[in-house]
C-alpha cells in the first residue's frame, strides 16, 4: 500500500505542502528523491514477509494434517489467495486511491527503516545497480524528472475542476493560447482603422479629431500605406484652443513615429516587444510592407483577460453577439473566427483565413449573391448581405 501510495502520490502538491513547513511532506520528498534505497526496504520487508508467511502455514498445514502432497497444495493455494486479496491487490488499490493521505504518515516509518536496513539494502543494491549498467539503464540522479510540456500544463487545468475558480481558469488557458496565434488573429483589420488624413484640409482634420473615438491615432498622407506617425489626440485638440490659425505642420510636429510589426508576429512575442519598447500599439504589415490591421496593448490584454474596454461604433470585435431565442446569431462579415469559436462554442477553422468573410470567400471561391446559404462544420450560414465585393451579414443556425 505504501509502496503504491508513494509512487502515485502527486510531486507537485508534496512541493507545496513542503514549502508550507508540512514535515510529513518534506519527508516523503526526501524517500522519494531516494527510490532506489526506498523501494529496496519496501520490497525486501514485503519478500521476507511473504516468504514467511507462506513457510509458516505449510508448517502449521502438516504439523495439523499430516504431510502429504494435498494438504501442502491446499496450504499453498490458500496462503497464495490470501496474500493476493489483503497484501497485494486491496492495499494496492486502497494506496492508488488516497495516495497522499497515506504516503505522509508512512513516510515517518520508512525513513527510520530504510536506516535500519541499510546494510542489507546496499548489499542487494550493489548487484541491482550492476545489472541496470549492464543493461545501460541510467537511474537515480541521472534521470531528470520529466519537465510538463504546455499541452499537459494545459490538461492539468482543465482537470482542475473546483480547485481553480473558472475565471482564473480562463485566463491561464488564454495564456497557452497566445503562443499559438499571431498578431494578425488578434488585430484591428485595415478596414475598420480609425486613422487621420493629412492630406485633407485643416478644417476637416480638426473634424476628424473632435468626432474620434480613440486617444491616439495612425496619421497618413494621401492613402493608409503611408503612415507617417501616431498623433496623440489630447495633445492636437490643446491646440484647438489656440487662437492663431492652425496649419498642418502644426499638427506633425506633434507626431510619434509609428512602431511597425510583421503580420507573423506571435502574440506573446509582440507582448514582450511592447514591454521592452514602451509601446502602445503597433501599425501590421505584410512582405509588401502594406498595412493590414493595427494591434494595442489593451487588444493583447483582452485576449488574456477577457474584454474590458467600452465598445467603439464600427468595431466588430468589440461587439457582444450571442445565439438568440430560436438559436440563430446575426454576424458583420469582419467578425473574427476566433471570435465566432470563443462565443459561440463553434469550431470554424481559423487555420486559414481570419475573417467570417474571408472563410466564406474561400470556400466558395466567388463573391455570392444575397439569400445564399451554405453548410460549415455541421452548423448552417445564411448569407444576408453583399456589398462592395464583400459579405456584410451573415446570419448563423444553431446546430442541432
Amino acid at each position: 500500500m505504501t509502496e503504491t501510495a508513494l509512487m502515485a502520490a502527486n510531486r507537485h502538491r508534496l512541493r507545496h505542502l513542503a514549502k508550507r513547513g508540512n514535515k510529513n511532506a518534506i519527508t516523503t520528498l526526501w524517500l522519494l528523491d531516494r527510490v532506489e534505497k526506498l523501494l529496496a526496504v519496501i520490497l525486501i520487508a514485503n519478500t521476507l514477509f511473504n516468504a514467511l508467511s507462506t513457510a509458516l502455514v505449510t508448517v502449521i498445514a502438516i504439523s495439523t494434517f499430516g504431510n502429504n502432497d494435498t494438504v501442502i497444495t491446499i496450504a499453498t493455494a490458500t496462503v497464495t489467495f490470501l496474500l493476493i486479496v489483503f497484501a497485494e491487490i486491496s492495499p494496492k488499490v486502497i494506496g492508488a486511491t488516497y495516495p497522499e493521505r497515506i504516503a505522509l504518515p508512512a513516510s515517518f516509518i520508512l525513513k527510520p527503516l530504510m536506516t535500519i536496513g541499510l546494510p542489507v539494502t546496499w548489499f542487494v543494491n550493489l548487484f541491482v545497480s550492476t545489472l541496470l549498467k549492464t543493461l545501460r539503464i541510467k537511474t537515480g540522479n541521472a534521470v531528470q524528472e520529466a519537465r510538463l510540456s504546455p499541452e499537459e500544463l494545459r490538461s492539468m487545468i482543465l482537470e482542475g475542476g473546483n480547485f481553480i475558480p473558472q475565471k482564473h481558469k480562463s485566463i491561464l488557458l488564454n495564456l497557452f493560447d497566445l503562443e499559438s496565434i499571431s498578431v494578425e488573429d488578434v488585430m484591428t483589420p485595415r478596414s475598420q482603422i480609425e486613422a487621420l488624413d493629412f492630406s485633407v484640409s485643416v478644417e476637416d482634420i480638426k473634424h476628424q479629431l473632435t468626432t474620434c473615438y480613440h486617444s491616439k491615432l495612425p496619421v497618413y498622407e494621401g492613402e493608409i500605406n503611408r503612415i507617417i506617425g501616431i498623433l496623440h489626440v489630447r495633445k492636437a485638440i490643446a491646440l484647438l484652443n489656440q487662437e492663431h490659425e492652425l496649419t498642418t505642420q502644426d499638427f506633425r510636429q506633434l507626431l510619434t513615429p509609428p512602431y511597425f510589426i510583421p503580420e507573423d508576429t506571435g502574440v506573446f512575442t509582440q507582448l514582450q516587444y511592447f514591454q521592452e519598447k514602451r509601446e502602445r500599439l503597433g501599425i501590421i504589415i505584410d512582405e509588401y510592407g502594406e498595412v493590414q490591421g493595427l494591434v494595442t496593448l489593451d487588444d493583447i490584454i483582452e485576449e488574456m483577460i477577457g474584454e474590458f474596454t467600452t465598445s467603439v461604433p464600427g468595431d466588430a470585435r468589440a461587439d457582444a453577439f450571442n445565439w438568440d431565442k430560436q438559436g440563430q446569431c446575426v454576424l458583420e462579415g469582419t467578425t473574427t473566427l476566433r471570435d465566432i469559436n470563443k462565443r459561440l462554442h463553434l469550431d470554424f477553422p481559423i487555420d486559414g483565413p481570419k475573417t467570417l468573410n474571408g472563410l466564406l470567400l474561400e470556400i466558395l471561391q466567388d463573391i455570392p449573391e444575397a439569400q445564399v446559404s451554405l453548410k460549415i462544420k455541421n452548423c448552417v450560414v445564411e448569407i444576408i448581405q453583399v456589398q462592395n465585393q464583400a459579405i456584410k451579414v451573415v446570419k448563423i443556425y444553431q446546430q442541432k
